[in-house]
């Protein structure tokens, strides 16, 4: 909070968010003794985001400990399976590009509903900050390949960033 003095705690902000509690679990499975900082974003402009993903690399670096940054969110919402890969495949192209205000760009222009896009776009300004120089995608899949329906779906995707 001290490197970006625009965060404030706000417990209301983490009550009815999920992303963390799906996360934990597997956090614990690495490492049972871990440590974090949950942060819910409610801005969505881009000069705020840019201003969080410089001040988060800036705690990192001061680090001595390896820190594990993970944005969290789904892809695409609730629209048919082609569409949402199509829309997906072009926020992931902006992700493996390491291009967080093409990424910004990309899902506000055209309707992509991903939730965490902002999360997403701030830690992608952190982790060049930090040097990192390539993403790789580990895995996309939609609703639909475990449903079988393929008219209304939500994307998925994992990624590394390195």
């Amino acid at each position: 909070m001290q490197a970006c003095p625009r965060l404030r705690e706000d417990a209301v902000a983490h009550e009815r968010e999920h992303s963390l509690e799906v996360q934990i679990p597997f956090l614990q499975r690495l490492a049972p003794d871990f440590r974090f900082v949950p942060v819910v974003l409610g801005a969505d402009r881009y000069p705020l985001l840019e201003e969080l993903g410089h001040a988060v690399a800036k705690v990192v670096a001061a680090q001595s400990e390896r820190v594990l940054m993970i944005a969290s969110t789904d892809m695409n919402h609730y629209e048919s399976d082609a569409l949402t890969r199509a829309k997906d495949g072009r926020a992931i192209e902006r992700i493996l590009a390491l291009d967080p205000r093409g990424l910004y760009d990309t899902v506000r222009g055209e309707g992509i509903t991903m939730c965490g896009y902002a999360a997403t776009t701030a830690m992608l300004v952190a982790l060049r900050d930090l040097g990192a120089e390539r993403a790789e995608l580990v895995r996309y899949a939609t609703s639909g390949d475990i449903t079988g329906e393929h008219d209304e779906v939500v994307g998925y995707a994992g990624l590394i960033v390195r």
